[in-house]
């Protein structure tokens, strides 16, 4: 279930801090209920995924150990747990709100498609894969009644693929002339193409942050410009990330590349504690995220 990826569903938190709810019991236990649904639902996933790739993750050096590829965990008694799994957490889902409940089943239903087939489809695989983040935090919004900006989205896309195009790299790197044996879907890119890729969405998540935070419409219905002093820890963390990438070859795991470097987590906890300051004790109203 590998609960050390679980961090990625912190997405589904985003809400409560941007609606300026983050100190309110009610609402945190309410986020809290849906990011526990979630982690459900992602263990499940991988267990799914694990069974679908077992045979590939036998040819890579590092998935070669996960428990099913293994062969210490047996893909039948894997599929049984993943199904329990799915029940539990699709019916706490729609016990919490109808519509975590259909976001997690358009989310479940997403994974499902992209282990069995979309997942071979250049491109759109790395998609998908920020498609997942995005849905996490509109359920994470639905779980406290709260409503997502399109900047909101934005940058939670760019940043999705960010991380995805970079996760490609760094597979690519790491197999070397063995990537598509592994993945099939890896002979499909190359370092170069990657590269543009990378810059592109570096740019636009960097570009969309910082426009967001310096807009005349923001700054008027925040009361505030010092949204924009969170800018210079978005810069770092994502200049920060791309050095871990190509210098130290990190990034093939996203989740192992922010818990494991002390500067990043230094960094997101000052960025999160400056955005907390300007959003609960410098402006009246939301910010990406409005009631």
């Amino acid at each position: 279930m590998r609960p050390n990826q679980w961090i990625k569903n912190g997405f589904v938190l985003a809400a409560l801090v941007f609606s300026r709810h983050l100190f309110e019991p009610s609402f945190v236990w309410r986020s809290v209920i849906a990011a526990a649904i979630f982690c459900l639902l992602s263990g499940a996933v991988y267990l799914i995924n694990d069974i679908f790739d077992r045979e590939n993750d036998k040819r890579h050096p590092e998935k070669q150990n996960r428990p099913i590829a293994s062969g210490e965990l047996g893909a039948r008694t894997a599929g049984v747990a993943a199904a329990v799994l799915v029940a539990v957490a699709l019916i706490a889902a729609f016990k919490l709100d109808s519509r975590v409940g259909i976001v997690s089943g358009v989310y479940l239903v997403q994974n499902l498609a992209y282990s069995s087939y979309l997942k071979h489809i250049v491109i759109l695989d790395v998609m998908i894969i920020a498609a997942g983040f995005l849905l996490r935090a509109v359920a994470g919004a639905f779980a406290i009644d709260v409503t997502i900006s399109s900047w909101f989205i934005l940058c939670t896309m760019l940043l999705s693929l960010f991380i995805g195009f970079v996760k490609r790299r760094q597979e690519i790197t790491l197999l070397e002339g063995n990537a598509g044996g592994h993945r099939k879907i890896l002979d499909e890119y190359n370092p170069a193409f990657l590269d543009q890729a990378i810059g592109i969405v570096t740019a636009g998540a960097l570009v969309s942050y910082t426009l967001y935070t310096m807009s005349p419409e923001v700054s008027a219905k925040l009361g505030t410009e010092n949204l924009n002093f969170t800018v210079p820890f978005v810069i770092y963390g994502l200049l920060r990330y791309l050095y871990l990438a190509y210098e130290k070859g990190a990034g093939g795991d996203a989740a192992s590349t922010l818990l494991r470097d002390t500067p990043m987590l230094i960094n997101g906890f000052l960025w999160l504690l400056t955005l907390v300051g300007v959003l609960y004790y410098g402006s009246p109203d939301g910010v990406m995220i409005n009631e």
